[in-house]
């Protein structure tokens, strides 16, 4: 019952200072702030190249995506949680330098007493 009530209290406190860090680190371009948040295999999907990778590929991938496309600016349009509170997402629009918007949709899943990334994908809009 104690974990019940300290799953129930914690992980939406800590679920929004994830969500928090990982759209500033969108916003800056920092894949290795973002990489921390990454589940250990996690599906990416930049432009035209999708699939599943370990979090150091993932990293590697969203390094290069941020160096082509420097963010400028990356504003969450909404978010939410499953009724279990096991998963949240965001969706967020990513302005680059370019001035190329790329809708962005974070998937997490909570992995013992934190969000981790599971999917992020960056589409052209």
């Amino acid at each position: 019952m104690k974990q019940l009530l300290f799953l129930l209290l914690v992980v939406p406190v800590a679920s929004q200072s994830n969500l928090n860090s990982i759209t500033q680190a969108i916003s800056k371009g920092d894949a290795s702030t973002l990489g921390q948040f990454l589940d250990k295999t996690v599906e990416i999907a930049v432009i035209d190249r999708e699939d599943i990778y370990t979090r150091s590929e993932a990293e590697r991938i969203l390094n290069d995506f941020f160096n082509i496309h420097e963010p400028k600016s990356f504003s969450q349009v909404h978010k939410g949680s499953s009724k279990a509170r096991n998963s949240l997402y965001c969706i967020g629009n990513l302005v680059t330098g370019k001035r190329e918007i790329y809708r962005v949709y974070i998937y997490m899943r909570v992995d013992g007493d934190e969000y981790v990334i599971q999917e992020l994908r960056f589409d052209k809009e």
